[in-house]
């Protein structure tokens, strides 16, 4: 099979052709028909997180080259090994790829997305930068019919980790405004969730003026730029007092502050984005507002049940895409980095 792995941190991705693996026990063999470029894959192709203050965290050691990349992943099952259930040849499906150890407590209660020694499919598992994809048990492979290949294959990270974060925020209801922070590919798919599950378009913050009417056309009620002058103010004042909950996908130091700044009492802080920095935290401001910092990442399997009914039913609108072939994953790894995709990039192999 033909592959683009990270050979060295830092450096592009190398092309792999090596046997094609056949399921064992109850694994699952998938020809991988669409793979989303996730921001993190940047990351954990430079093999670091940027905490901050010249401090970074280290996935060199999460990350063992060489490593296929890739988690959101759509394919068509070609084999199965002999215990293997309720999955057949040809049945089109998309990955949940937030395996766990499937035997410690937070695997048991359902959390292997949080799994201390997880398996995460383009982490810790080869991933679907790839033609083909080994997954290590059905039960981790959701139907998406009538979605498009690549639609579903979105929803395994982008989409996820978007629902997850906007239950989180609940409830909300008419009057209590809701603030996405980030119209990249995560947060779009928060813009499109949070008008299927909230009453009141969300108010999006982003810097970038030529992503305002891809947010508006996905579902925002107002967009703002976050680093204007007077813009916390502002927006403080538009919503009475300040947002109910601010869902902050960006997570740049300037966007967690931001998020801090316009809650209103009793508000909700969910921090998801990985893009790094440090700010400082007022605790005594924490105890007065009575505010809650919730930390969000990806999502549970239960969730991503929940998020695939949901985008079965046809409510969502699309998620707007980009397509490039499996040869040009570092191509869309390095447009990524410098902010020239719209929505998210997609590899077809």
């Amino acid at each position: 099979m033909r592959s683009f792995q990270v050979d060295q941190f830092g450096k592009p991705l190398v092309e792999a052709r090596r046997d094609t693996p056949q399921p064992q026990g109850s694994e699952v063999l998938l020809k991988v028909d669409s793979c989303g470029v996730c921001h993190s894959d940047v990351h954990l192709a430079d093999g670091y997180f940027d905490l901050g203050g010249g401090h970074k965290l280290d996935l060199t050691r999460v990350v063992a080259p060489p490593r296929t990349l890739g988690h959101e992943i759509a394919g068509t099952v070609v084999a199965v090994g002999p215990e293997a259930r309720d999955i057949a040849e040809g049945d089109r499906r998309v990955v949940f790829p937030w395996i766990g150890c499937g035997k410690c407590s937070l695997c048991q209660a359902g959390n292997e997305h949080l799994c201390n020694t997880p398996r995460a499919l383009g982490i810790q598992r080869d991933g679907g930068f790839s033609d083909h994809v080994l997954v290590s048990d059905p039960k981790y492979l959701l139907d998406y019919e009538p979605l498009p290949t690549d639609q579903a294959c979105t929803y395994a990270c982008s989409g996820l980790t978007a629902y997850s974060a906007l239950m989180k925020a609940a409830p909300l209801s008419a009057g209590d405004p809701l603030l996405i922070i980030g119209a990249g590919g995560v947060g779009l798919s928060g813009i499109r969730l949070a008008r299927s599950l909230y009453p009141s378009p969300p108010i999006v913050a982003e810097v970038d003026k030529s992503k305002w009417n891809i947010a508006r056309e996905t579902g925002a009620g107002e967009v703002i730029d976050p680093t204007a002058e007077g813009a916390q103010k502002a927006l403080m004042k538009a919503t009475g007092g300040g947002v109910a909950a601010a869902i902050d996908f960006v997570g740049a130091a300037s966007t967690f502050a931001f998020g801090m700044g316009v809650l209103r009492k009793a508000g909700k802080l969910i921090s998801v984005g990985l893009f790094g920095g440090a700010t400082p935290v007022a605790p005594a401001m924490v105890a007065m507002k009575a505010v809650s910092i919730i930390g969000s990442y990806v999502g549970s399997l239960a969730e991503m049940h929940e998020l695939m009914r949901i985008a079965r039913s046809g409510t969502l609108p699309a998620l707007p895409l980009t397509t490039r072939p499996l040869a040009a994953a570092g191509e869309a790894l390095a447009d990524l980095k410098e902010g020239r995709i719209r929505g998210r990039a997609v590899l077809r192999p």
